[in-house]
């Protein structure tokens, strides 16, 4: 799959997800997100992917909205505004749900909606030189439809900062405010990257499945009764499937499990 917006590759059990218009600093217009939302689509509904990274090329990994989009937006009825929010929402719950493993390589600055692109994704892996920024508030606008996933991903006492001030912070606070997982240098991101891919297809495919099922479906969530239930039904349910079989029985035998034979 190949748009003016991005590409889609597939090399063995991985596929790349690759925003392509650095002319534009990667920025999001409504096409933009059309096109990302099917490549996630697309992405899900294959059994022999087994992992996701989402990559950027150029300076930036993404600026957040497009400079056209936005001067069209500006005028825009509430309505009008209610339904192109709706397609960003959508794009970043498909992302979210988006059943394989997913990896944010970030190369450069995040602005705005491109920090739901990385806060939407499993995991991060960020070049020492990249940028964070919620900057909504500088132009009187709030991180609405972004703020599920990027709260989630640094917590709320760095969101209620972060949100307010507008402030740009560097890759060190990043990880240290748990929005990103790993910081390293420019060249030696893709081999972060790689380092993470390795331990994602090592995995049974159904078990990784399930894990970011487990994590969606429990995160903040109250333990009571019904959490606790549900999650005895989800282990009897991998203990019993054939894959949760040959991986107990591969380990108790000292041999590679069927998937990694």
């Amino acid at each position: 799959m190949k748009t003016t917006a991005l590409t889609l590759e597939f090399q063995g059990p991985l596929a790349t997800i690759t925003l392509t218009q650095p002319e534009v600093r990667n920025a999001f217009s409504d096409e933009v997100i059309a096109d990302i939302t099917q490549a996630f689509h697309s992405v899900g509904k294959r059994s022999d992917v087994r992992a996701v990274v989402l990559a950027a090329e150029g300076p930036a990994f993404c600026a957040g909205a497009n400079l056209n989009w936005m001067r069209r937006m500006a005028d825009y009825s509430r309505d009008e505004n209610r339904e192109d929010a709706g397609l960003l929402a959508e794009m970043l719950r498909v992302i979210y749900e988006c059943p394989q493993p997913t990896i944010a390589r970030v190369q450069g600055d995040v602005y705005a909606g491109g920090m739901g692109l990385v806060a939407a994704c499993d995991m991060a892996v960020a070049a020492e030189g990249a940028g964070f920024c919620l900057s909504e508030v500088k132009i009187g606008l709030i991180p609405a439809t972004i703020s599920p996933y990027v709260i989630r991903a640094m917590g709320a006492r760095a969101a209620h900062r972060y949100f307010l001030t507008g402030e740009r912070f560097d890759a060190a606070e990043a990880l240290r405010i748990g929005f990103v997982h790993r910081v390293v240098a420019a060249d030696e991101l893709d081999n972060a990257v790689d380092g993470l891919l390795k331990h994602l297809v090592s995995a049974g495919p159904a078990a990784a499945r399930a894990c970011k099922r487990l994590v969606i479906d429990v995160a903040e969530r109250e333990i009571n009764e019904q959490l606790i239930a549900a999650t005895v039904e989800g282990i009897a349910d991998i203990r019993a499937s054939a894959e949760g079989k040959e991986g107990v029985q591969a380990f108790l035998q000292k041999r590679k499990p069927a998937w990694l034979a």
